[in-house]
């Protein structure tokens, strides 16, 4: 009898998921590195502009530049700096008799001027009681100061509040003391005078009304 010849069984082996996915992809890049002209990708050019933010304002509009209080848009122009095309604001500030320029793209540094609700809450402040620190002056002037030169039209009726002396006698106050009430009581005004449209006799005698220093009006004139 002839002897039966043995067959091996091969087993399959079951394939992975993973090597699935790996071979499905693999064909899928081929596919891809097969289309012509694929590894030419064409060029971007960036347009370069100045970036700006959502308030804008119109020419003859007041604004406040903090460190200089309320100003007119006389002008809205261009320039070119370098590549890139710049708008700007010019504002005259009266009070200073002094012009200001400003990019668009940095109006962040102005504000709108105060709506007359914001007006009568300032009125408001102006009837308090002062407030006296028992500090240093220095300490207490460099913090008026800023308060000043922040732009907050709350912090400026503050600062007239508190330095304000209900006297018209200068002995009442050291030189310090007075420059700054002038400087706060001034930016306070000219900003009363923007929003209510009045004379500037008119908002001196409201703001006075308020500080108590009504006398002091009436004897000035």
């Amino acid at each position: 009898m002839p002897k039966k010849k043995k067959t091996k069984k091969v087993k399959k082996t079951k394939k992975t998921k993973s090597q699935v996915k790996v071979k499905s992809t693999t064909k899928i890049i081929d596919k891809k590195a097969s289309v012509p002209g694929q590894d030419e990708k064409p060029e971007i050019k960036k347009v370069k502009k100045q970036p700006t933010e959502k308030r804008i304002y119109n020419l003859k509009d007041f604004v406040v530049y903090p460190k200089h209080g309320v100003g007119k848009i006389t002008a809205i122009e261009k320039a070119k700096i370098g590549e890139i095309d710049i708008q700007f604001y010019k504002i005259f500030v009266e009070k200073e008799k002094l012009t200001l320029t400003v990019p668009i793209n940095q109006q962040s540094k102005l504000r709108p001027i105060a709506s007359v609700n914001q007006i009568n809450k300032c009125i408001s402040i102006l009837k308090t009681k002062p407030k006296i620190k028992r500090t240093m002056w220095s300490r207490r002037a460099q913090e008026y100061d800023q308060k000043i030169n922040s732009g907050k039209i709350y912090e400026l009726a503050e600062v007239v509040k508190d330095l304000n002396k209900n006297s018209d006698i200068i002995a009442d106050q050291s030189y310090s003391e007075r420059q700054l009430f002038e400087k706060a009581y001034e930016r306070l005004k000219s900003e009363f005078e923007a929003v209510l449209k009045t004379s500037p006799e008119d908002v001196q005698k409201k703001m006075d009304k308020a500080l108590g220093r009504t006398n002091i009006s009436e004897s000035a004139e």
